[in-house]
């Protein structure tokens, strides 16, 4: 009995060291990172309006502009100018449209600014009409002179192709540092959002419950031929120097999300969803972010 007893301690012993060999715990970390730009120079950022486009299920230039003051209000040293959301795609359009000149394109009654008309000669059935003098024309060469604004409905972004021609206003340095001086030379970020809805077709890895004939359970991964529905998001910030209205920076992302044919989700939900993906980066471009986690540690 004395040895069995001497045994069975000797075994429980190790049993109890082993157990206590794999002990764990878990220890909280934060991990700080520096952020992609120096802004100690400002005090104030102002988050101006994007040019936005896509769906019209969502206003991106108006919740952009509230979901990042938000963000920065909460999240940053800078102090977030309180002022209204700039008609970006307006303001580019009107910049585009001020270089534009009468057309010189060769018609007969056009003739350069501060140039002599040619004289005409009197009619010569004794009449004294004067001579009909062609209507001007505008950049378009139809009649009408230069050519209006366009309607919202034309100048509506659809895609990047609809983008390009009005991203020149970031590069406006008088009209950037004019908004500055506005406001007391802040930090400016501005920029463009494309909001669209987005389908894709193609094979689907998901889960399936199945049954053997003793009634068990499992779980197995069946692929699936299945149409989605869902919103990409494409953001581009830039970031501008309100004392000089230089560009200092920007950067653009692209995130995307797909829903099951049998989700309904609203538009305005996707936004939100995919912008929380993206806020973290924008965050850490201004000021420095710490990572949360955590580390196993045995003992």
């Amino acid at each position: 009995m004395t040895a069995r007893t001497a045994a069975a301690a000797a075994s429980l012993a190790l049993a109890l060291t082993l157990v206590a060999c794999t002990n764990f715990y878990e220890v909280p970390i934060e991990t700080p990172i520096q952020p992609k730009m120096d802004v100690s120079a400002f005090q104030r950022v102002l988050i101006a309006g994007f040019l936005a486009g896509g769906s019209e299920d969502v206003d991106a230039n108006l919740e952009t502009v509230r979901l990042l003051r938000s963000q920065l209000r909460s999240k940053s040293s800078l102090r977030v100018i309180d002022a209204d959301v700039l008609p970006l795609i307006e303001l580019a359009n009107q910049q585009r449209e001020k270089p534009a000149a009468p057309s010189t394109n060769g018609d007969s009654g056009a003739t350069a600014e501060g140039s002599t008309p040619p004289q005409t000669a009197p009619p010569t059935n004794g009449t004294s009409t004067p001579p009909q003098t062609p209507p001007p024309t505008g950049t378009n060469g139809k009649p009408g002179g230069n050519a209006a604004p366009q309607s919202a409905e034309q100048t509506r972004i659809k895609d990047e192709k609809d983008l390009q021609p009005l991203e020149g206003i970031f590069a406006n340095v008088d009209f950037w540092k004019k908004i500055g001086e506005e406001y007391q030379n802040p930090l400016i970020v501005t920029g463009s959002v494309l909001f669209s809805a987005h389908a894709r077709s193609g094979f689907v890895q998901r889960e399936q419950e199945v049954y053997d004939a003793y009634g068990r359970r499992r779980v197995v991964p069946v692929r699936t031929y299945m149409e989605r529905k869902g919103f990409i998001l494409q953001p581009k910030f830039v970031f501008i120097d309100g004392r000089t209205g230089t560009t200092l920076y920007s950067e653009s992302f692209k995130e995307e999300v797909l829903y099951s044919p049998q989700q309904s989700t609203p538009a305005l939900s996707s936004y939100f969803e995919l912008m929380d993906r993206l806020v973290p980066s924008f965050l850490s471009t201004l000021s420095s972010q710490k990572i949360k986690g955590s580390r196993v540690l045995l003992k």
